[in-house]
């Protein structure tokens, strides 16, 4: 058994949790739990915070303010399948401490979301909706998801959901795309080296993928270029992941569509051009928050912390906070 680090174990410190801790059954004893969901006052000193577990859906400086004064904490637990509005904030941290993400929190509700933008796209839904709204009936011919090609891009947990929801629609191919292959129980997983010859046998996208510095901009001029005739970008990742530009001019013209639960820049203003773009449907980052989210968040904080108030290793650590910059060795 692993030997306990003191500044982890019970009565150590303050855990700050965005979910009222008295809603949480299970949680091991001994912390100071409080709540604090980005409120302007802190609930507690933040120096004797020790696991703060990150407001969701919240503005990333007001989430980031607290670290600056979180001496002794340890462990940073996000929500989110992204981390990318706390990376900033490892600098504030101190050196070991670990920031987590929510791996497997948002499968179920974003693969659902994935696969409902996906047939929403292709049966025409929200032609038929504003139809509808018109009191006038259109019937019309549209494409099934049956028989097509999918490209799932970032296949990491919440692509394998994705893949899990697509199994019944007679789909004739699935490709996979990750930043180093793998082999499956379905199918090979293909490196990023190999989307440039994949893209164009794809009649559906469906991204997914990490923010990163390699997947910023990733969807650009040339990625939708090799994309096939009147194929459909699905984007349940995020925004800054596809050129907005870029696929502007590809939908304006006609020759590809998309479903965007998320946008560069988001929230999406009123007036921008992609409101729009023809062949366009567009949700507003929905793709998390649903009634999965809850039984599934506590769930998570539950394991994290039962793992952390025994001094065993937490889970998910995507980044650590070292004296001179941060060790990414453990980014997935």
């Amino acid at each position: 058994m692993a030997t306990a680090d003191p500044q982890t174990t019970a009565g150590a410190g303050d855990v700050w949790l965005p979910i009222p801790p008295d809603g949480i059954d299970g949680l091991p004893g001994g912390f100071r739990y409080v709540h604090w969901d980005a409120g302007p006052d802190y609930p507690a000193d933040p120096a004797r915070c020790v696991f703060y577990a990150v407001p969701y859906m919240k503005p990333a400086d007001v989430c980031l303010r607290p670290l600056e004064r979180m001496s002794r904490v340890r462990v940073v637990q996000t929500l989110t399948a992204g981390v990318e509005h706390i990376l900033p904030g490892l600098a504030l941290m101190p050196t070991g401490a670990r920031l987590c993400n929510a791996r497997g929190l948002h499968d179920a509700s974003t693969a659902e979301l994935a696969l409902t933008l996906t047939l929403a796209a292709l049966r025409g839904i929200p032609e038929f909706v504003r139809a509808q709204d018109a009191g006038a009936w259109r019937p019309d011919f549209r494409p099934a998801l049956a028989d097509k090609s999918v490209l799932i891009v970032g296949y990491g947990s919440i692509g394998s959901a994705i893949e899990d929801r697509l199994t019944p629609f007679e789909c004739a191919r699935v490709m996979r795309i990750a930043r180093t292959s793998r082999d499956t129980v379905r199918g090979p997983v293909h490196p990023l080296s190999e989307l440039t010859a994949l893209l164009p046998a794809a009649d559906v996208v469906i991204l997914v993928t990490p923010l990163t510095e390699t997947t910023h901009g990733l969807v650009g001029r040339d990625f939708l270029a090799r994309m096939k005739d009147g194929a459909l970008l699905v984007n349940v990742a995020r925004g800054p992941v596809v050129d907005t530009a870029a696929l502007l001019v590809e939908l304006e013209s006609g020759r590809l569509r998309a479903a965007l639960d998320v946008t560069d820049p988001e929230p999406l203003p009123a007036g921008h051009p992609l409101w729009h773009a023809p062949g366009v449907l567009i949700t507003p980052h929905v793709g998390g928050p649903s009634s999965a989210f809850l039984p599934r968040a506590k769930r998570l904080l539950r394991g994290q912390l039962a793992l952390f108030a025994a001094g065993e290793p937490v889970r998910n650590v995507i980044a650590t906070a070292a004296e001179s910059g941060v060790d990414r060795a453990t980014r997935p």
